[in-house]
This record gives structure tokens, C-alpha cells and sequence, in this order.
């Protein structure tokens, strides 16, 4: 189909389409347009990665913003959601605007009533259905993207139930939903009263297989000889060989350590093919990455850098992986040794793909398991990239023969796992259901089943009576957490009561009894906190008998479902059982005896990360706590952003519990916020002063903003050591004068003129509110994540 033959879109945007070098549309980009996607009607669409699914989503939207609506695009990674920004803004041009949204779960982000089109993430959208955002009843289309992440054990139910409440607003809502290639494509379509296109399409040819020996085996019959010299690793030789005709690569591995060891091995081949070009630039990039963070994990992803390689996971910054994916796509990089988080996040194709290791730890089975053959897929549709790759392989590694024949069965002949809901889980069910009654979409037992009927999960299910009854489950949780309120007779609670603890049926007496959220259970589904998180917090807090210490609260936090918090690891039990009983004074709550073997072990673990926060609030640096726990930067910014978000649900739980430590909570936020000891909180309340400065200041006498605004310019200047700093500081603090003309800068301590005049080049130059200078750019950093 020619894109000329399209109708119902936006003028200018068939145009804005050709200059883009559409042409003609994909075969299932066409079979969309076939089945209504441009019409609003429901669509699924379950292609191969790189088979044009963003443009099936942009035809549905843009056809519905010309007819008077407005569009909301979910995707499951703020990273995506950055990229898929970038993608809708040129649509500006003929007229269509665009919004993105992905924190701050308490905002409606009533701004984006004006926008066309929204992007955001799925939690984000559940945040802004619980707390009531008019514009979601404008939605005329809402598109989602990997909507075979409802798989997903963490983020699937929220998907779920959130395009189920969608729908229930919106009756008429057009749904389109993009999927890899699944078992039961068909089952979601049924879900989503949708048309179905599953195609195996691809732009490109892509070729699976398998290398054993010296030679690659191909699904097609084919065979390519890919020689191992010596001691060389599969992998390298792969490298190697697909560098020799200008192609990239990306390799999978299982851990991070083995993320970076591949990275560095790898360099040592990627480093041959480089121009001087290529040199000078990957020279200038490894030299931001540094810049980024001065942790042992930046040196080293620096270090690969510099020779062509590098390694991406989770414990990397967001700038860091950004830097490495911009770097992979621009033909850079040559090469990246990744964990498979990288294969559901941003468009980052290679030439050849290389699944080095396809088993990974699965504590539920005890050791080492087969990855599952979705997640597989994934990972090889990231080979070859349309216009510049003329085919993409992707490879799996055999020791054996035997191995290799497993293989081919395992992953190149097999099919993808269908897709199951995971919203039965009692941690989904429990979030969800409160966040159902709280939202008013359900105010009885029976509406609430009657909702949850409309979810992936009660059309799957095949046991009768599980949904009622886990259901049942949750709403004495709730209850007994003072959540919600329950209608009806003492006998229908009675029934309600068993229904917890012998899964007992409940009588159709109490079917109609009427849900209400309490006062505190509206503020913990406004919070987008799960309900045991809640009451965790709570009861710590009305069991404290003495004004909670910050390592009581960090550590409280750090115990709740909503913190992924630190592992043991060997030896670390009795390191932290002896802090245990240090200071066991300070922890909230009930505290278990060594004895109840599990629950000590995850207080300990609680205790490990909540004393890595109380490092950060003591203004420990990020090298010290890196090396001293044996994280990457990224895992540190994880940990300081969600401790921020959680104690500041602390605070608000706290006011509406009437609790004596709501002070004591805003004081360990603002410190694990900031990374400040109690004595700088007040100054790091100006804009543009973070731990680093504010450290320095105090030390020179200035304690607090109201010094800024009359002590002496040339001191400030001297221990800021940049004049548009320090005038951008001392606006923000209120001085009635913040002008740095004609100051010298004076030694705080000798009240002396400095012997090094200031200058407003590279070090006084930077703007304060988005970097502290170079020697603070730890804290600029982390206050970005």
C-alpha cells in the first residue's frame, strides 16, 4: 500500500511521511490500515522487532487526533519513553502536539489537557487514574507498546488493570496494542475485542543459528565459516568476523560481571578496526562517561570505550547508558556486551546478535535455568537495522554437538511461550484492588469482581472460584490495615474472615456489600504505594517510642515490597548482625530473633541498604559507597531516588496517622534527597547548592541562606571559585545584589585576597542548576537521576 492511499490523517503529515522516506507501507503496517487501525477500531498488532509497529501506532493516532481526539502511547520503560518523545515532536510541524509524563505519581499533570498526543509510562498512567485526571476522559485512542509484558511478574498487572480501567472510562476507546511475536496473540486480541495481525515479516532477512567449532549453522541450511584461533573465545571470533565487513555487534550474557569482562575482552578485537576519528571521538566519549561519575564502574566502562567496546546493565547511570546506546547506534561502538534488560529497552540493532549465554540464576529452581524462549527472540529481533544493515544474524553458542542440536529444538525452531496475567498474585492483587476502590471504580463485592472479570486474567483462567477467592483475601488484608471499610452484617464479615484463612466460599449474602477506601487508604493509593509497604511504615512509626534516628527510617523503608533492597552477600551476615544488635535501638517496628532464620536475614538485608543510605545522607562519596557495597553508580541514584520517594510517603502517612516523627521523616528525606548531614539542610534549600558546595560554605562560616545574602562577595567567591556560580547563588538565596563585578575572591580564613584571580571560562561558567563544576558533578549526577 502507498502511503498516498492513506486518508483521515492530519494535512502535512503524508508529506512529513515521504520526507522521511516512506514510501510504501510494510505488509503488516498495510494489513493494520486494512483492519481499521485508522478507523478506530481495536487493534493487536504482533510483529518482529523493526516491522514498522511504531508506524501502525502513528497511523491509529494521528488519524485519531484529525478526528477531533486525543492519544496516549504506554510504554514500559522511561528510556522509551524519552525515545518515542523524540520520534512524535516532528509531528509539530503540521500541527500535532506532544506531551511526556513519567514521575511524580501524586501530580494529574493537568498540562498535558492540551496535548495531542502523551507518552507515558504504564505506571504513570494507573498514578494518574487513581488520582482522578480529567483529561483521561478525552482519550479517543491509547496505544500499547510491548503489551506482552503483562508476562511480567512486576510491571504486567499494572498494564493490565490499567487498560482495564481505561476501557471502562472510555467505552468507545480505540485500543491498539503492540506485541513481539506470541504464543496466543490471538487470546489478547479476544481480551481487547480486537482485530488481530500476526505476521512474521521482517524488513530485512534474519538468519538464526548456531555456532559450534569453526563454523555457524543457519535455520536456512546455510553455513558460514567462523574460525576460533587458539585460546579465543567464540564470541571474540564472531566479533571479529562481522567487523570485517563493517557490521556491529551485540552480545548477551547473564550478569553484569560478565557484562564487563566480555566488554573488556572484546575491546582488545574492536580496537583494530578504529580510524584516528574514531579514536578522538570515542575519546571525547569515554572522557563524558568519567565526567558522569568518578566510580570504579565508570573508569572501566571508559576504559572499553576507548577501544570500541562497551558494557551496559542496570547498574550504569541513565546518562551512562544513554551515552553507550546514542554511541551503539551512531556506528561508534562497535560493540556491546549487555544483560538482556537491554533487549526489551531502547532501538539499539546490531548486524549480528550473540546469545553467549541463554541459562541465568533462578533461585525458584535452584540453580542455573533455560531462559525462556520470548525472552530469546527478543533478544535475536534486535539483529540487523533497516537501511543500513543488508541482513541481521543472530547466534547462539554450542560447546557441542549435542548442545547445538539442543539449541536449534530449544530457541531457533521453537515457538514463544503464550502470554499469562500474573494479576492473581496477592502483591498485584492487593495494589490493585485498593486502587479500584479508592478510584471509585468499584463500591461493592460484586462491582469489584465484575471489574476484575474484564482483566487478561479472568479470561485465561480455567480454576473456577481462584479470582473470588484471592480476591476475598486481599479485602481482609485491606480491612484489617484499616485500608477500607467493609458494608453489611457482622456475619457477612465473619464470612469475609474464613474466606482469609481457609479459603472458605463466600455466601452470595455479602456479594453486594458496599467498599469504601479509608481516609489513609485514598492517600496510599494516591501515593502509588503498595498497601504492605503502607502498613509497614505505619505500624514502625506507631511502635517508636523515642524520635525515630535516620538509619531507623532508611532502614524501614528498606523493608518494604516497594525497595529492592541489597543482598547478603558471603560473610556479610555476621557483619551486619553485629550492627544489628549495635543498634538495634534505633530500628522500627519488630524487630525478629536470629532465630526466625528468613525474616532476620531480611532485616539484615534491610539494614545493609538502609545503612548504604545513611552513608549518602553522611556525605560519604559515590566512589567510597560504590567500592564499599559493591554496586554501580546506577544501583546508588535507584536506591537514593526510591528511599526520596518512599520516605516522602512516609511523611504524608504519617500526618494522616497523626504520628509525633513527621518531622523526623521530612528531616531523612530532605538528607537522603540532598546527601547531607543535618547541620546543611538549610542550605542546600537554594537552588544551585548541593552536598559539595554547601560543605564548603559551611566550613567557610557560611551556615545558612541568610548568610548568602550578607557576607562578603569575595569570600563567596572564593569557595565557589566561579563568578557566574556564585552570582546564580546568590540570586537564588535573595541577595538584593548578586553582581560579581569587580569582586575579588577573599580566604575565608585569613580575610586575604586570594592569590589566584577567578576566571568565567570552563570552571566558572557552568550553569548552577544543572552542574555543580567539575568537582561536583557526583551530586550534579545523582540530583539528575
Amino acid at each position: 500500500m502507498n502511503v498516498e492511499e492513506l486518508s483521515g490523517l492530519p494535512p502535512g503529515a503524508l508529506e512529513h511521511f515521504r520526507e522521511e522516506g516512506v514510501e510504501e507501507l510494510y505488509p503488516p503496517q498495510a494489513a493494520a490500515v486494512e483492519k481499521g487501525a485508522t478507523d478506530g477500531e481495536n487493534l493487536v498488532a504482533a510483529v518482529p522487532t523493526a516491522s514498522g509497529k511504531t508506524m501502525i501506532a502513528a497511523l491509529a493516532m494521528l488519524s485519531a487526533v484529525q478526528r477531533g481526539g486525543k492519544a496516549l502511547y504506554i510504554v514500559p520503560l522511561r528510556a522509551l519513553a524519552s525515545e518515542k518523545q523524540a520520534e512524535f515532536e516532528a509531528y509539530e510541524r503540521f500541527g500535532v502536539t506532544t506531551g511526556v509524563t513519567t514521575g511524580n505519581y501524586e501530580s494529574t499533570s493537568d498540562w498535558l489537557a492540551t496535548k495531542d498526543i502523551i507518552v507515558a509510562t504504564s505506571e504513570k498512567v494507573d498514578s494518574l487514574v487513581r488520582n482522578g485526571a480529567d483529561w483521561l476522559s478525552e482519550l479517543t485512542c491509547v496505544v500499547s507498546d510491548e503489551v506482552h509484558l503483562i508476562d511480567d511478574r512486576t510491571r504486567g498487572p499494572t498494564l493490565e488493570v490499567t487498560l482495564a480501567k481505561l476501557r471502562r472510562l472510555n467505552p468507545t476507546l480505540q485500543v491498539v496494542a503492540l506485541s513481539a511475536t506470541v504464543g496466543n496473540a490471538d487470546e489478547i486480541a479476544d481480551w481487547l475485542e480486537a482485530s488481530l495481525v500476526d505476521r512474521e515479516w521482517r524488513p530485512i532477512d534474519l538468519r538464526m543459528g548456531v555456532h559450534y567449532g569453526n563454523a555457524l549453522n543457519f535455520d536456512d541450511g546455510s553455513t558460514r565459516e567462523v574460525p576460533v584461533e587458539g585460546t579465543e573465545k567464540q564470541e571474540a571470533a564472531l566479533v571479529r568476523d562481522i567487523l570485517a565487513e563493517g557490521g556491529s555487534s551485540l552480545v548477551f550474557v547473564n550478569s553484569r560481571r560478565n557484562a564487563e569482562a566480555a566488554a573488556r575482552r572484546l575491546g582488545g578485537v574492536s580496537s583494530e578496526t578504529l580510524t584516528d576519528d574514531e579514536q578522538a571521538d570515542l575519546a571525547d566519549l569515554a572522557a563524558a562517561i568519567r565526567d558522569d561519575s568518578d566510580t570504579e564502574t565508570s573508569r572501566e566502562l571508559a576504559d572499553c570505550v576507548e577501544r570500541g567496546s562497551a558494557f551496559h546493565h542496570a547498574g550504569l547511570s541513565a546518562t551512562q547508558r544513554s551515552l553507550v546506546e546514542d554511541a551503539f547506534r551512531e556506528r561508534l561502538l562497535k560493540v556491546i556486551s549487555a544483560t538482556p534488560t537491554l533487549a526489551a529497552g531502547v532501538n539499539t540493532p546490531a548486524r549480528r546478535v550473540i546469545v553467549r549465554d541463554w541459562r541465568r540464576f533462578d533461585p525458584s529452581a535452584g540453580g542455573m535455568a533455560p531462559l525462556d524462549v520470548l525472552e530469546v527472540h527478543q533478544m535475536m529481533g534486535r539483529a540487523g537495522r533497516p537501511g543500513l544493515d543488508p541482513y541481521g544474524e543472530a547466534v547462539l553458542l554450542a560447546k557441542s554437538h549435542e548442545d547445538s542440536e539442543e539449541l536449534f529444538d530449544r530457541y531457533i525452531w521453537a515457538d514463544p511461550e503464550p502470554v499469562r496475567s500474573k494479576l492473581a498474585a496477592q502483591p498485584a492483587l492487593r495494589t490493585h484492588v485498593l486502587a479500584t476502590i479508592a478510584s471509585g471504580f468499584a463500591r461493592t463485592r460484586n462491582g469489584l469482581l465484575e471489574f476484575l472479570e474484564a482483566t487478561l486474567y479472568a479470561s485465561q483462567s480455567s480454576e473456577a472460584g481462584r479470582l473470588e477467592r484471592v480476591t476475598d483475601e486481599v479485602l481482609v488484608y485491606l480491612e484489617r490495615n484499616d485500608f477500607i471499610e467493609r458494608g453489611g452484617d457482622e456475619a457477612s464479615k465473619a464470612s469475609a474472615e474464613s474466606a482469609f484463612t481457609a479459603a472458605a466460599d463466600l455466601s452470595s449474602d455479602n456479594s453486594n456489600e458496599e467498599l469504601e477506601a479509608t481516609n489513609l487508604g485514598h492517600t496510599v493509593s494516591r501515593l502509588y504505594l503498595d498497601p504492605m509497604s503502607a502498613a509497614e511504615i505505619v505500624h514502625g512509626l506507631e511502635t517508636a517510642d523515642d524520635r525515630p534516628t535516620a538509619l531507623g527510617l532508611y532502614q524501614l523503608v528498606s523493608r518494604t515490597p516497594d525497595m529492592y533492597e541489597l543482598y547478603l552477600r558471603s560473610g556479610e551476615a555476621e557483619r551486619f548482625g553485629e550492627l544489628f544488635y549495635e543498634r538495634e535501638a534505633e530500628l522500627l517496628g519488630d524487630p525478629p530473633s536470629e532465630f526466625e532464620e528468613n525474616r532476620f536475614e531480611d532485616w539484615l538485608a534491610a539494614l545493609k541498604t538502609g545503612k548504604l543510605l545513611e552513608d549518602w545522607a553522611e556525605e560519604t562519596d559515590e566512589e567510597t559507597i560504590t567500592e564499599r557495597y559493591s554496586i554501580g553508580p546506577g544501583d546508588l541514584r535507584g536506591k537514593v531516588d526510591t528511599a526520596e520517594w518512599l520516605l516522602g510517603a512516609a511523611e504524608s502517612l504519617a500526618r494522616e496517622i497523626d504520628s509525633e516523627w513527621t518531622v523526623a521523616v521530612r528531616e531523612a528525606r530532605a538528607r537522603v534527597e540532598h546527601g547531607v548531614s543535618e547541620e546543611l539542610l538549610e542550605l542546600v534549600s537554594v537552588s544551585g547548592v548541593g552536598r559539595k558546595r554547601a560543605r564548603r560554605l559551611y566550613g567557610a562560616g557560611i551556615e545558612e541562606p541568610a548568610a548568602l545574602r550578607s557576607v562578603d562577595k569575595g569570600v563567596v567567591l572564593a569557595v565557589l571559585k566561579g563568578e557566574k556560580t556564585a552570582e546564580t547563588i546568590l540570586e537564588n538565596a535573595g541577595r538584593e545584589d548578586p553582581s560579581m563585578d569587580g569582586v575579588e575572591p577573599i580566604d575565608p580564613d585569613t580575610g586575604e585576597l586570594t592569590a589566584t584571580s577567578t576566571s568565567t571560562g570552563s570552571g566558572g561558567g557552568t550553569s548552577a542548576s544543572t552542574r555543580e563544576g567539575s568537582d561536583d558533578e557526583t551530586q550534579a549526577s545523582l540530583g539528575d537521576f
